[in-house]
């Protein structure tokens, strides 16, 4: 299965997490989010991501998805991509998180294809 971490402002990707377990109405797993604020060092965050990605990597790859591309946050995601093992995809929201959890046994080039759509 597919990891996915979320990586945005705030509480934005903990809120989206939360809401998305609420409509599906089953633990999810594989999953971890990453707040970001302003006075948080980027490489700080860089370490921590990588940590998380760690832990919900099972082999299949993570998809690493952002709320802003050009903001720390999407910075910090674009520190972390490896072709092919971690990808990343701006402009999170809740129905682009719901498709992806949804349909994460897949391989990660069709997960971002599904993530864009």
């Amino acid at each position: 299965m597919i990891g996915v971490l979320i990586v945005t402002h705030g509480e934005i990707g903990t809120a989206m997490l939360e809401s998305s377990r609420q409509i599906l109405g089953v633990p999810l797993t594989q999953v971890a989010t990453l707040s970001v604020w302003r006075q948080d060092d980027p490489d700080d965050l860089i370490l921590r991501a990588r940590e998380l990605i760690e832990g919900i990597d099972a082999g299949d790859g993570v998809l690493v998805l952002t709320d802003i591309f050009g903001a720390t946050p999407g910075n910090v995601v674009s520190r972390l991509l490896e072709d092919g093992h971690i990808e990343g995809v701006s402009g999170v929201s809740l129905p682009m998180l719901l498709r992806v959890l949804t349909s994460r046994n897949g391989s990660l080039p069709a997960a971002v294809q599904r993530a864009q759509s």
